[in-house]
């Protein structure tokens, strides 16, 4: 069915200063919890509607599509019971996977999600490490000494979703010990003398971003790569020599969050004596953050090498909204970044590599521009810890809108999407659910859902 673009689609889609200053007093949701919903109906005149009968559709495609990508069981060599994957390849993968938690808490009866988070604590090492990538006979993909192995530790945010829907205590008490171990490896080994954390381009999530300073060639200080599987995956870059030299504020940032979200989990299970230590960790580390990272000029996050300020700005500086550690008055302008359609809110927002940023691409180019459901969501979560509702759904309803129309067009999900036009990163996988099913399912339910729509698709 065609869908009419609203002769509204790149108006106002920059808040000015003085909106943005007035939605600052709004008070700021703490905890590891989903906000309840949002009736759309706050929002149902800003051209970005689609017809209820192709939510339906979507919602129903995108279930269908993680149900047929559900593997393991006993005849599997390394996954026992069966799971829903990330359906990128072979292996497993700990933030596509900690990510199609935000969706598949809503099917938990459907989509095995739990069973997919324990295969990595049922990989993890004694010492607490968990790789990021596991193959398909449960043999870590990278090495332990490298942080290339290392995702966005974001399990315990994954837990506290599926928490928020199932009410489990029992799990949370079950996977807790795992938590604590993993974050405390990350701690042992990642973080440095200043409270911040280093990691590599590749682990990051954000594969082909250049973190590394402008002009930057390799001087030997970096952990070197000893690569475990050379014939599937070269990854014999720059970026793989940069790691130690610098720090990423999305890592410190997540690993705040980490703190935030096992001081929560601590809370629900009676654990009260460790509650104490996650506070203090995530003090010290929000305070490292604003004092290394944030660019007063500049009014934005930037990552540091060689304790300077790294000039090249990407979708991970907003970690620090969900992340809960953006002061209130420096609020207004890092979100006068992400409002402006010159730099991250394009016509398909969000791009993580802004426009005005060396080596952004209007197709995409995966991580030089192109739209992921993680870091739109992850943006979302954010606005609305801080209490920016509206803007929270101006974002959510324009995403989803845009993902309609590129399904509408090739009846499918597709991995990225082109920061600026309303079609498919040219790099990109399609059925992906994978992580983009949250659109039309998350999004779906949080943001869309009206009576005339049953969240049952």
């Amino acid at each position: 069915m065609p869908i009419r673009e609203s002769k509204t689609l790149c108006d106002n889609l920059h808040l000015s200063r003085r909106e943005l200053v007035g939605m600052v007093g709004a008070s700021a949701l703490t905890g590891g919890f989903l906000p309840p919903t949002i009736g759309a109906a706050q929002s149902n005149r800003d051209g970005f509607e689609v017809p209820a009968d192709l939510q339906r559709e979507m919602y129903a495609a995108a279930l269908n599509i993680a149900k047929s990508k559900i593997r393991g069981g006993n005849a599997d060599s390394a996954y026992k019971k069966p799971f829903v994957d990330a359906a990128f390849s072979n292996s497993i993968f700990l933030w596509d996977t900690c990510f199609i938690a935000t969706y598949a808490k809503y099917h938990q009866d459907e989509l095995p999600i739990a069973n997919a988070l324990d295969n990595f604590y049922n990989l993890q090492d004694s010492d607490g490490y968990i790789c990021r990538e596991y193959t398909k006979v449960g043999t870590p993909f990278w090495p332990k000494n490298h942080p290339v192995s290392i995702n966005p530790p974001l399990l315990a945010f994954a837990e506290l979703e599926l928490f928020g829907q199932s009410k489990d205590l029992v799990r949370l008490m079950r996977v807790y010990p795992s938590l604590v171990k993993f974050y405390n490896f990350l701690i042992a080994n990642y973080r440095l003398e200043d409270g911040l954390f280093f990691s590599d381009a590749l682990g990051s999530g954000m594969d082909n971003i250049d973190r590394f300073p402008i002009g930057w060639r390799d001087d030997g200080q970096g952990i070197p790569l000893i690569n475990l599987h050379p014939e599937l995956f070269n990854y014999d870059t720059l970026s793989s020599k940069w790691n130690r030299q610098g720090r990423s504020v999305d890592f410190s940032a997540q690993m705040a969050l980490f703190a935030d979200n096992l001081l929560t989990i601590a809370r629900l299970i009676g654990r009260r004596q460790d509650i104490h230590a996650y506070r203090v960790f995530f003090e010290a580390t929000k305070n490292a953050i604003n004092d290394k990272c944030w660019n007063e000029a500049d009014g934005f996050y930037y990552d540091l090498g060689y304790n300077q300020q790294i000039k090249r700005k990407h979708i991970g500086a907003f970690w620090t909204l969900i992340a809960g550690i953006v002061p209130r008055n420096r609020l207004p302008r890092l979100l006068a970044h992400l409002t402006d359609p010159n730099q991250f809110w394009r016509r398909f927002p969000l791009a993580t590599t802004p426009a005005d940023e060396i080596g952004f691409s209007p197709l995409g180019d995966y991580w030089h521009g192109s739209v992921w459901a993680p870091t739109n969501y992850m943006v979302i979560r954010g606005l609305r810890r801080y209490g920016q509702n509206n803007l929270a759904m101006r974002l959510a309803r324009q995403y989803y809108w845009c993902v309609a129309q590129v399904y509408n067009e090739t009846h499918t999900f597709w991995e990225n999407y082109a920061p600026d036009s309303l079609s498919r990163g040219n790099v990109s996988q399609p059925n992906f659910c994978g992580w983009t099913g949250l659109v039309p399912i998350a999004i779906y339910h949080e943001f869309i859902r009206t009576n005339h729509s049953t969240s049952r698709a």
